[in-house]
């Protein structure tokens, strides 16, 4: 149990430490994928990553690339903590005997057994953060309608005119009430599970497989217990680059599911969102927000991962 305890607290510090690094380009990832086809003719919303953070800091402030923070914040030890005591057990698992290391191969066994458990944490935690992105979206192109369009007339009384969107949800508890309430109870706060299982199997197998890979060559060996904080850095954050780049579509179909309305859905499921994505936008429309998911996963996962090592090793 010493090393379940050890796992699950250094999972919870290295989660937090990649939460907080990272969670600003996630809400511009997300913001991209989430915005509507412009019509024919007309731009769309963000013209890309550096606008859509010019708008956001325009219209919210600086809070406004922490929107959404409360549900990833809320779960973030239980979620690091599961990621990382799974792969600790599997590793345990996997080894012959105690202190022997692994190997890459077996590393990437322990990731996609990792990503399975995360998985049903991952899936509502996200649901809730996107959704609340995906109303800030929303009530930013409502607004922009509401003063670049027609005048309004005046309010009986001559008040002035009500041009203000209601906001749908006052947080990530309010958003959880209305899918439980609203939305076919505890199964819709999992909408979204299959393409959450498609990202995170795949992803944390190519994660936890090419750190451990750039580790061994970094030490020239399998015993990688002498390498400094740099290299624990570099090895994080492009084993964090890796995680994205071989799973990303899926990520961009997860998101249109969760901010798909319940009442009229545009999609049918997975494989109808990636077809109808593919068939409007393109292949580019299954990378929209790669940009910032890319600069975010190597800060947040070098954070993520020399956190982790530094509070394990410290903890005997």
């Amino acid at each position: 149990m010493g090393d379940v305890a050890k796992d699950l607290t250094a999972g919870t510090v290295g989660g937090a430490a990649q939460l907080i690094v990272g969670h600003p380009f996630d809400t511009i990832k997300v913001k991209l994928q989430s915005q509507p086809v412009p019509p024919p003719g007309q731009a769309p919303k963000y013209s890309g990553a550096i606008d859509a953070v010019k708008q956001t800091l325009a219209a919210e402030g600086p809070r406004g690339l922490y929107k959404g923070m409360g549900a990833p914040l809320a779960t973030v030890a239980a979620f690091n903590a599961v990621l990382f005591t799974v792969r600790g057990q599997m590793e345990a698992l996997l080894r012959s005997s105690p202190g022997t290391p692994l190997t890459v191969g077996q590393q990437v066994v322990c990731g996609a057994g990792a990503g399975v458990a995360v998985s049903f944490l991952a899936c509502p935690t996200e649901l809730i953060k996107c959704r609340l992105i995906f109303e800030s979206n929303s009530n930013r192109t409502k607004s922009s309608l509401a003063t670049t369009g027609p005048a309004v007339p005046p309010a009986p009384g001559g008040g002035a005119a009500a041009v203000a969107v209601a906001v749908k949800y006052g947080g990530p508890m309010d958003v959880a009430r209305h899918v439980l309430r609203s939305e076919g109870g505890a199964r819709g706060l999992f909408k979204g599970l299959l393409p959450t299982f498609a990202r995170e199997v795949p992803g944390n197998a190519a994660m936890f497989g090419v750190y451990e890979g750039l580790k061994q060559y970094l030490a020239g060996g399998q015993d990688t217990s002498s390498l400094g904080r740099g290299s624990l850095i570099l090895a994080g954050g492009l084993a964090g680059a890796s995680f994205w780049g071989s799973v990303y579509p899926t990520d961009v179909v997860k998101s249109v599911l969760q901010v798909d309305d319940y009442k009229n859905p545009k999609y049918s499921g997975s494989v109808d969102a990636f077809r109808k994505i593919l068939k409007s936008e393109g292949v580019k429309g299954l990378y929209k927000g790669f940009g910032p998911a890319m600069a975010r996963s190597i800060p947040a996962n070098a954070a993520c991962f020399l956190a982790y090592e530094v509070t394990r090793s410290s903890l005997g």
